[in-house]
């Protein structure tokens, strides 16, 4: 993954008034904290947050403030309801080596085995990996599964040097019957019809 750079300012004005004044000059409030300092609270240019943090949650960002370079990866990133634009971020401060536990986004490629229907049970994985090699994503290949396979999140493989922090016995996707799957979806349909010609 790659670092993005986001030149910030401190910022001495704290509440709801003064997180309003800063995003109408499109800017973002954020907290940087972590290792034992101090929170420090900055401005972020909104525009560049918006673009670092498109499509990637895991976004190793080198925050550059007063003359001074501080990597940082987004923990709470708040954002407007409607709008979708990013409210307020809070940033985790992350050292060169260090090891921390993100969510991963999770791809399956390829077809399951004929008659085989894909049910998805896992979006992500969280993993153990060092702050400056997170991975955009993780792709695991379920080209010819059988109906009745699952993959269980321990069985898929991780990039170097990541580990994988939650369950592995938890079932990340399931073949099922599909054709079975359609019946059942019949049977379904029909129980209400029945009863309402009961009735």
């Amino acid at each position: 993954m790659s670092e993005v750079k986001l030149s910030a300012t401190p910022r001495n004005d704290f509440g709801k008034g003064a997180a309003r004044r800063l995003r109408r000059d499109h800017q973002v409030p954020a907290v940087l904290y972590g290792h034992g300092t101090d929170p420090v609270h900055v401005a972020l240019p909104g525009h560049a947050t918006m673009l670092a943090l498109k499509g990637n949650a895991n976004a190793l960002l080198t925050i550059e403030i007063e003359g001074k370079s501080q990597l940082a990866l987004p923990k709470d990133v708040q954002r407007h309801p409607l709008k979708g634009t990013i409210e307020h971020i809070d940033l985790l401060i992350v050292r060169q080596g260090e090891k921390v536990t993100v969510d991963v986004p999770l791809h399956f490629a390829g077809d399951p085995a004929p008659g085989g229907l894909v049910q998805i049970e896992l979006t992500s994985l969280s993993l153990e990996v060092e702050a400056t090699k997170i991975p955009d994503g993780i792709e695991h290949s379920i080209e010819g599964l059988e109906v009745g396979g699952q993959v269980l999140a321990g069985a898929i493989t991780l990039p170097a040097g990541a580990t994988l922090a939650g369950d592995a016995e938890a079932v990340a996707l399931v073949v099922s019957d599909a054709a079975r799957s359609v019946s059942a979806e019949d049977a379904g349909e029909a129980a209400p019809a029945a009863e309402g010609a009961e009735a």
